[in-house]
């Protein structure tokens, strides 16, 4: 399974890992990823996504219908 989230689009990323005496080699940095359930009320069903803890935040924030209704619109099978 990838690790980009559903709703935010967050990918990992490529660093430098730092030490002491000033080496860099090189590292990824993970995006915070949950897989999580939501209830969908007006469909009478769970939705099972992967989002990242930003997209839970917006999914608080929006309501789940609305982010739903995004995904759907930008072509995501929920």
């Amino acid at each position: 399974m990838s690790r980009v989230c559903q709703l935010t689009g967050k990918r990992p990323i490529t660093g430098n890992s730092v030490s002491h005496s000033n080496i860099k080699t090189k590292r990824r940095f993970l995006p915070n990823l949950q897989q999580k359930r939501f209830f969908l009320a007006e469909e009478d069903k769970w939705v099972s996504l992967k989002l990242s803890t930003e997209g839970i935040r917006t999914i608080n924030k929006k309501g789940l219908y609305a982010v739903v209704k995004e995904l759907r619109k930008s072509g995501e099978k929920i």
